[in-house]
Formats: structure tokens, sequence, C-alpha cells
């Protein structure tokens, strides 16, 4: 096993709808929001972590495969392997591969080596924060959101979210360790990404928030990606 290169994948993520990635802060501040999203402590900018794309990109991999009925929804892990055979345990192996399996299970680790993938934290791409500036456009918006009384019709337990607005653009960064073993990493990790175009990031997905594009900086990388869409249908 031996490190032949380390890949950069760089690009955009463009916002086609409103982003919430929680802070975490269940503190409600007086004329602040019960929900706000998550800033960069000195510049008080939105921006997204890297925690939050690995996540839901090795959680959509895992649905695709089907693993989850195995592992009943825990993350795959080296034991997941434990009865696969064929196509599934080679996908099993992969997806470890890609991001990692817990460092106390010492056996899988001098079997499938360290976590090729690391995802870098995105910040406000530079050149659209200064048109943001120069425009004056809010970093943030406040989303109102309610449930309903079906019988009355009347609004009940009315919340409000912090949401980086549509349109926003951040800066990200991927970085792909390359095994001698690896020539099929690249176009999983490609495929993860797809999916998450497809799907949504940060919460509340269900509702319309977390819509993305990714465009890449490489060419040849945004054509691999392209050609990577899965599950797609028409109609």
């Amino acid at each position: 096993m031996k490190l032949t290169g380390i890949k950069q994948i760089t690009g955009k993520i463009v916002l086609k709808s409103g982003l919430h990635i929680g802070a975490g802060d269940m503190e409600m501040h007086i004329g602040g929001t019960d929900n706000p999203v998550i800033k960069h402590p000195h510049t008080m900018e939105p921006y997204i972590p890297g925690s939050s794309i690995k996540g839901k990109v090795r959680s959509l991999l895992e649905l695709k495969s089907g693993l989850m009925v195995k592992t009943k929804g825990s993350p795959v892990s080296a034991r997941t392997m434990e009865g696969l055979e064929g196509e599934a345990l080679k996908e099993c192996r992969n997806i470890l591969k890609l991001f990692g399996t817990s460092g106390a299970d010492a056996d899988a680790m001098a079997d499938l080596g360290p976590t090729r993938v690391s995802f870098a934290d995105c910040s406000l791409d530079e050149d659209w924060k200064q048109k943001a500036i120069a425009n004056h456009w809010p970093l943030t918006e406040v989303k109102s959101e309610n449930t309903i009384d079906r019988v009355t019709g009347t609004a009940q337990n009315p919340r409000f979210t912090e949401r980086v607005p549509a349109g926003t653009v951040f800066r990200f960064s991927v970085s792909l360790k390359q095994l001698d073993d690896d020539a099929q990493l690249l176009d999983l990790l490609l495929e993860g990404l797809s999916l998450l175009q497809l799907d949504s990031l940060g919460g509340s997905g269900s509702r319309g928030y977390g819509r993305i594009d990714l465009e890449f900086d490489e060419s040849e990388i945004q054509r691999k990606f392209s050609e990577a869409l899965p599950l797609m249908q028409e109609g």
C-alpha cells in the first residue's frame, strides 16, 4: 500500500434555495432567531462545514448501496463486511476506504488503509462576497414557518429559521489521497457528490431547503461529474 498522489478537487457551491446548517446555539437572544445558521466566530460570515458535506455524501452512497438494510441505519463499518461477498463486499470496502472506519478496528485499518477523502470547510466565494458588499446584499435571511391546525386552518407554533439565501456562492475543496489500489475511488466520490446535487444539503431538505449546484474548476472533473449523475429519471 503506497501513496501515489493527492488529488485536489476545487470549485463552487451555488445555492439554488435557502440553506440552513444549524449553529447548535440553543440560547434565544433578544431580537434574534431561534434557529441560527453556523457562522465563523471572527467574521460572522456563514460557511458550510466540511463535515456536513462529508456526512451527507457518505449517507447517500450508503443508501444507494443497499447496505443500510444490514446496518439498520447505522453508518457502514468494518463489521458490515462480515458475510458480504461479490459486488456488495467490493462496494462496502470502497465506501470504507473513501470515508474511513473506526480507529479501534486495527485489523480493518491495516487492510483498508487510511481515510482517503478530506472535505474542507467552505467559505464565501471572494468575488461573490465583494459583489454582495457592493450591492448591500444580506448574507442571511430569516424565514418564518408555522404548523397549521387542520380543522380551524389557523397558524400555530411560529418558528423563525435563519438561512443563507439562494444565489449565494461558496468555495469548496476536497482532497483525495490516491493509493496504488484506488482506481475507482474518484468515480465513487464524484457519484456521491452528484447524489448530493440531486438531493439536498443541511436541514429541512424535504421543505425545499439546501438545493445546490456544484461547479468544478477543472474541466475534466466537471465532465466526469456530469457523466456520473446516477438515478436521474426523466419526467
